[in-house]
């Protein structure tokens, strides 16, 4: 069993919360604020059963110092700042990067990228030496990030970062996620997550033709 810290408590990180939850994990989901704890149960309180696997709100800081693996799941575009401010509890630690930092158009979808001549996860590496960066799970829509089995089509989950053990570590989060190893690609050291991160690009497109349909971006073989 492994601690990990989600920041970001949005659609993707509750998510990710709750199947890592599932499978086991201690996990804690890091709120921009500290979260309302709501009243405290009765000591004769019983759980209800169907009301799903325990986990810890707390403030991102807090998520972050208390893991041994963290998730960021921040919005892409000011995910670089957010992680740089916590880099004294990101030390010695494994940051799983799913995000895409894009500029967004009119109705809400990117339509840029943040660093389109580096990527997100390079960045967080250059500005967190003491940590491992992974790069993974943002090329698809978040419901496959949990459900990957869910698509007719097998997805594809691309990892990049420059330490192996870290990558490997992370695929076996992912298998949690319910991704089968084949359907998981390594790509190589950090500089890969630029091909990954531009890919977002295609998102808007899909979803304004498609609409808001479960779909991933896979390597077919």
């Amino acid at each position: 069993m492994t601690t990990i810290g989600i920041l970001g408590a949005g659609r993707v990180g509750s998510g990710l919360a709750r199947k890592l939850a599932e499978a086991g994990h201690e996990v804690a989901l890091g709120h921009r604020e500290s979260p309302d704890p709501g009243p405290a149960p009765a000591p004769s309180a019983e759980r209800e059963p169907d009301a799903g696997p325990a986990i810890l709100h707390l403030d991102q800081r807090s998520a972050a110092a208390g893991a041994d693996i963290v998730v960021n799941a921040t919005p892409g575009d000011s995910a670089l700042a957010r992680m740089a401010a916590l880099e004294d509890e990101l030390a010695g630690k494994i940051l799983i990067d799913v995000s895409n930092a894009t500029h967004h158009g009119p109705d809400g979808l990117p339509a840029g990228l943040c660093y389109p001549d580096g990527s997100l996860a390079e960045q967080l590496q250059r500005a967190l030496p003491a940590t491992r960066v992974v790069k993974t799970l943002n090329t698809m829509l978040f419901m496959v990030m949990t459900d990957p089995a869910a698509l007719s089509t097998p997805p594809t989950a691309y990892l990049s970062g420059d330490d192996a053990d870290a990558k490997a570590v992370t695929a076996g989060l992912l298998g949690d996620l319910g991704w089968r190893p084949d359907w998981i690609e390594d790509l190589g050291d950090i500089t890969t997550a630029r091909a990954t991160e531009a890919l977002v690009l295609l998102a808007p497109h899909v979803l304004r033709r498609r609409g808001f349909q479960p779909f991933a971006v896979s390597l077919a073989r």
